[in-house]
């Protein structure tokens, strides 16, 4: 599709939206940066077609066909990504923001309010959120030149607007003499809490595992575990790298599936034989109070609602085996007092063999507390006690309280 297509289809789609919604008003890229960002997008589609092409071998020997094959899925997951970034910038491109002027009275006892604390307000409204929410953004700079906390203005803001609000994770925590822009979101209808716990290989000083939990706005949290192929410090690396790519991808605005097969596909296309960490993810909406459980190789999953536990379990294999990887989400409705248990292969092989899944079920069932810390440090006495204290693989247990705010 040519780029004035592209450009107009857009326009169509702001005219649209403003009919359907009269009160919002739209803000979008300019005509320029649209241009500039499609014909880039066009310049990676039109690249990519290069290396659209079927399989088909110039040799028959063994080895040769092998190398034929391996460039030619190389070839193959350049194409899937120059087309990945092709469609993300299309994206960009038509993406409109739209937001709700605050009403006239509300605006003028905020900004009023505000200067009598020394901070200046411009530019107050409302952002509609795709979950019913609404977020409230501005502009806030300090009247005398000193700082104030963003937390503190956010607790002032929800009681002049009576809605309970809290800084958004990506703005600023200080305001300054300079004017920065603020987003405050609607408290979310829960909490969550981690703990983490590790033991290392005891032939080891450095952990294969590693671990991240990310604050998204809109109501997110993360919550991954990565074990490296083997133990080590090779092993961490590994598993590191998995994280910060992950972390890096959805920071940037890739679906998690998308950065979950990229992510993949650079494994593969680096070819290491020993190169294969796995990867476990939890992603909890806060607001819904619902969780998505991906698994790439990684270990079971438990759920504890009380003394009741659900085992979540779903085979895949670990990264960059294959070309593409087929991850299957698990979605579980959460409620108040529930713990996710997230745990690393040496910790269920911790247990005598042949009965790893019930013992780790009664164990878990057992586990009582509320601080997820001291639940994850529980665990893993435990898991040290079933083996004798001789740590076979390193060990990681994360702890995930989630309650009603």
């Amino acid at each position: 599709m040519a780029v004035d297509q592209r450009i107009e289809r857009c326009g169509l789609g702001v005219l649209r939206r403003k009919e359907e919604e009269k009160k919002l008003q739209t803000a979008q890229v300019s005509d320029l940066c649209r241009r500039r960002l499609l014909n880039y997008a066009d310049s990676f589609c039109e690249l990519a077609k290069s290396y659209d092409q079927e399989f088909g071998p110039e040799y028959q020997d063994r080895g040769t066909l092998f190398m034929e094959r391996r460039l030619w899925e190389n070839r193959q997951i350049i194409r899937g990504h120059l087309n990945e970034m092709a469609k993300i910038m299309t994206e960009a491109a038509c993406e409109v923001l739209a937001y709700q002027p605050m009403e006239g009275r509300k605006k003028r006892i905020l900004i009023q309010a505000l200067a009598e604390e020394g901070i200046r307000v411009e530019n107050p409204c409302y952002l509609p959120r795709t979950n019913g929410q609404q977020a409230v953004a501005l502009t806030m700079s300090t009247l005398k030149g000193a700082k104030v906390s963003a937390d503190e203005a956010a607790d002032m803001i929800s009681v002049l607007l009576d809605r309970r609000l809290q800084l958004a994770v990506a703005s600023p925590y200080m305001i300054e003499s300079i004017p920065q822009s603020f987003v405050l979101e609607e408290e979310a209808a829960f909490i969550v809490l981690t703990g983490f716990s590790r033991a290392v290989k005891e032939s080891e000083t450095v952990s294969g595992d590693n671990y991240s939990v990310i604050e998204a706005e809109k109501g997110r949290v993360t919550v991954m575990i990565s074990d490296g192929t083997g133990s080590g410090e090779a092993a961490g690396r590994d598993s590191e790298r998995v994280l910060d790519l992950m972390e890096k991808m959805l920071e940037a605005g890739f679906g998690m599936d998308t950065a979950i097969d990229m992510v993949n596909t650079a494994l593969f296309a680096v070819g290491e034989d020993r190169n294969h960490p796995t990867l476990d993810i939890c992603d909890i909406d806060l607001y819904r109070g619902s969780c998505q459980l991906r698994k790439v190789g990684g270990a079971v999953t438990f759920l504890k609602r009380s003394e009741e536990v659900e085992q979540l379990v779903m085979g895949s294999l670990p990264l960059g085996i294959f070309q593409k990887v087929e991850v299957q989400p698990v979605d579980k409705v959460l409620q108040d007092g529930d713990f996710l248990i997230m745990v690393s292969d040496g910790v269920v092989d911790a247990f005598e063999k042949g009965e790893q899944e019930n013992a780790m079920l009664r164990v878990v069932s057992g586990l009582q507390g509320t601080n997820p810390g001291e639940m994850a440090e529980r665990l893993l006495r435990i898991a040290l006690g079933a083996c004798g204290g001789k740590i076979r693989d390193d060990m990681t247990i994360g702890v995930i309280g989630v309650w009603e705010a």
